[in-house]
């Protein structure tokens, strides 16, 4: 048995390392008696996992997950109560589209996303990944889509937690929808506050001139249509400001994608 350790403690695992060309019984053999010795926890719930399931997140929290419900506006897939829309107001003209997969902050994907932000479990990215990866998108945007770029985590956000969840989430998509990830092409012009408690005006003055374009050669950048990926959105503050920056130094059209989005009052849970 061999113990990888984790960053922050949350990733630790501990594996049982068959022969090599060992058969698939012994494999599941070592399996088996360590989730018997050392039994795995979903990282929401606190249940014990069950030896089938392969993530961190147990099946039962995924079913609990509150979807965004049907029917949704075509361009930002928010439920629509009425004949029009009144979440699109938030975008700015040049968002083509944007993609949520479930309402925050409901249980159990708050948790789901607190596991990730601050309880130092990066795997729980790659089963949020599989998720949004299937949601619905106009046939021009998947036409179109050329590269993926995750909102920059402030460097000091970075450092004490190891990594940004909003590249990990970049990064799974691209695997999924072959579309390449420009990290770096934004960067943090300075660091900002937490806009959990903040007003949706200064969610809106918190991030105003914090993102800068980082990439030197934005040949990639001209006239393409680049979604920007995030693990939740609000009032599209922070989404909206870096695709400014991004409108500004040639981007064509954007779209944005994350896996929550916070839902207001009159919204269909």
């Amino acid at each position: 048995m061999v113990r990888n350790p984790a960053r922050s403690g949350g990733d630790a695992t501990v594996v049982a390392v068959a022969p090599r060309g060992a058969p698939s019984s012994i494999r599941g053999a070592l399996s088996g008696a360590l989730d018997l010795l050392l039994p795995r926890a979903c990282v929401s719930c606190d249940q014990l996992l069950s030896h089938t399931e392969t993530g961190v997140v147990c099946g039962l929290c995924w079913a609990r997950v509150a979807r965004l419900p049907s029917p949704q506006c075509e361009r930002c897939g928010h439920p629509l109560t009425s004949g029009q829309c009144a979440w699109c107001n938030l975008l700015p003209s040049f968002v083509r589209a944007v993609r949520s997969y479930c309402w925050m902050p409901v249980e159990p994907a708050s948790s789901i996303v607190h596991a990730l932000k601050y309880a130092g479990w990066s795997r729980v990215a790659d089963q949020m990944v599989e998720r949004m990866s299937r949601l619905s998108w106009p046939g021009d945007v998947v036409e179109e889509r050329a590269g993926l770029i995750p909102i920059p985590l402030a460097s000091a956000r970075k450092r004490e937690r190891g990594y940004n969840q909003s590249a990990l989430i970049a990064a799974g998509l691209s695997e999924r929808w072959r579309v390449p990830v420009w990290e770096n092409m934004v960067v943090r012009s300075r660091e900002t506050r937490s806009q959990t408690q903040l007003t949706p005006e200064q969610r809106r003055g918190n991030v105003a001139g914090s993102f800068q374009i980082g990439a030197r050669n934005l040949e990639a950048l001209a006239g393409a249509h680049v979604i920007i990926v995030d693990d939740v959105v609000t009032t599209a503050a922070t989404l909206n400001e870096c695709a400014k920056v991004l409108y500004d130094a040639g981007a064509r059209i954007i779209s944005y994608v994350t896996f929550g989005r916070a839902h207001a009052s009159g919204d269909r849970l």
